[in-house]
């Protein structure tokens, strides 16, 4: 069976979100004997195309609308992934030092139109077409509408909903960017007077999987307009929890950290990378060390972080570390909060990969207040590294966190994105922190949780065999 993956993002390629960090890791559990998995993505003018050389095994042109724009697509000299993966170079739109932008219509239209074309002259055609997010959320309309592209009918294609938030829409005046089909079947294109890729690929997928069983049944709720439709194709729709690359988030071998350990040598090993970061931000050791890692936007509860920080600073001896970017207002009032609690909290405004791999490691709790977290990967990253997540119940998190107040539960949980609740949930933390013996305790226990890849690209495999057979 060969698989073929449609998405903006892969890690280590380019990384905006969680997005990446799935379609990095879900090919390389899927490929096996009988199995080749395989990405398709755009070539963006970033660190890892300028750090690796490139070969181009096909060139063309796309059309959109009255414009052509040359194609390549490219391959890597050296392979330093575990599967393939497949560039669509369009200089004029692809090539560019960011992955999204305001004007994303016409570039992502144009690099499916390009993969589909591309496909079209492939001797023997994929199996599965796995479509990932809005950015290629056209593709099952196209395969099953528009006329240039009838050879693909057959071939089963699925959508992953990896946050619904962000559907993609634009007016209905570029309807003619889109190769020629049959216009009385325009409306499944449209969903509140726009055309709205996402919406488009509910309703033209085959199948639809969200990234946690509970994100799907609350899309139903709450889907940022979209939930009549999911509820109307429930039928076709299921959530498969997204796992983690173990080979990448392993403590024991993570060339990152500053201290490699095992569930045996967890405490000196966690206190070692806990050090470094004390010691890189002004922070003491011996307080319980709270942290936070992603981007500083409503759906993740940040608005909030800078009275709940004050709070939390004011009430308890805690130490808070903060490593994202985002809203331009809330990183500044996070700024003004250092000098006011210097020594006791601090904030890389920004992103790094290797300081992120440190905290997950050196911090004692990681906070995901989050108002929307379709699956969540970090708190899945710090219980492999024996950090305790304090979560909010909602989508993956409901899904991968107990609270200690269940039977062996492992994690802290609060129902709501308040201020008191998120301060309440650091309390209970810092009282368990001081029962040192149950601290340890769940830090082996969350250690041993597997959420591997593993399970999630079996039950991918099956549904697969399951469209197959239709």
């Amino acid at each position: 069976m060969n698989i073929i993956h449609i998405s903006a993002e892969c890690y280590p390629i380019a990384k905006v979100g969680g997005l990446a960090d799935v379609v990095g890791a879900l090919p390389k559990y899927q490929n096996g004997p009988k199995i080749r998995s395989q990405v398709i993505m755009p070539f963006y003018d970033n660190a890892f195309t300028k750090e690796n050389t490139f070969a181009s095994i096909y060139q063309s042109n796309v059309t959109l609308g009255d414009h052509t724009y040359p194609f390549n697509v490219l391959v890597l000299d050296k392979k330093p992934l575990d599967f393939d993966v497949f560039f669509i170079d369009i200089p004029e739109l692809l090539f560019k030092n960011y992955v999204y932008s305001s004007s994303d219509t016409e570039r992502f239209l144009a690099f499916q139109i390009a993969t589909l074309d591309w496909l079209l002259t492939w001797d023997i055609y994929p199996d599965i077409i796995h479509c990932h997010d809005h950015h290629t959320g056209l593709i099952p309309f196209m395969l099953q509408e528009s006329y240039k592209y009838e050879a693909f009918r057959k071939i089963p294609n699925i959508l992953t909903i990896h946050n619904a938030q962000y559907q993609g829409w634009f007016s209905h005046e570029k309807v003619g960017l889109i190769p020629p089909f049959n216009f009385d079947h325009v409306g499944l294109l449209d969903w509140g007077g726009n055309i709205n890729p996402l919406a488009s690929a509910i309703k033209c997928a085959w199948t639809v999987t969200t990234v946690s069983p509970s994100y799907m049944e609350e899309l139903k709720k709450e889907a940022n307009g979209l939930e009549h439709l999911l509820s109307a194709e429930y039928k076709k729709c299921t959530g498969i929890l997204n796992g983690i690359d173990n080979a990448v988030w392993n403590p024991e071998t993570d060339t990152y950290l500053i201290d490699n350990y095992t569930i045996k040598t967890v405490v000196s090993g966690a206190a070692a990378n806990k050090s470094y970061l004390c010691k890189t931000f002004n922070l003491d050791p011996k307080k319980p060390l709270f942290a936070f890692i992603g981007r500083l936007v409503y759906e993740k509860g940040s608005d909030l972080f800078p009275e709940v920080f004050k709070q939390a600073l004011e009430k308890q001896d805690i130490s808070i570390l903060l490593l994202g970017s985002g809203n331009p207002e809330t990183e500044n009032q996070l700024e003004a909060l250092k000098p006011q609690f210097e020594g006791r909290f601090n904030a890389h405004i920004g992103y790094d990969e290797q300081l992120s791999h440190i905290v997950y490691a050196g911090a004692d709790f990681l906070l995901m207040p989050s108002r929307v977290e379709p699956c969540g990967l970090n708190q899945m990253y710090a219980l492999r590294y024996g950090t305790i997540p304090i979560v909010r119940s909602i989508g993956g998190l409901k899904d991968t966190v107990m609270d200690i107040k269940q039977e062996n539960g492992f994690g802290i949980c609060h129902q709501n994105v308040t201020v008191s609740e998120i301060t309440e949930a650091i309390d209970r933390a810092v009282e368990l922190f001081e029962n040192q013996k149950k601290y340890k305790a769940i830090q082996n226990q969350i250690m041993e949780i597997d959420h591997s890849w593993d399970v999630s690209a079996r039950d991918y495999i099956n549904l697969y065999n399951s469209l197959k057979t239709k």
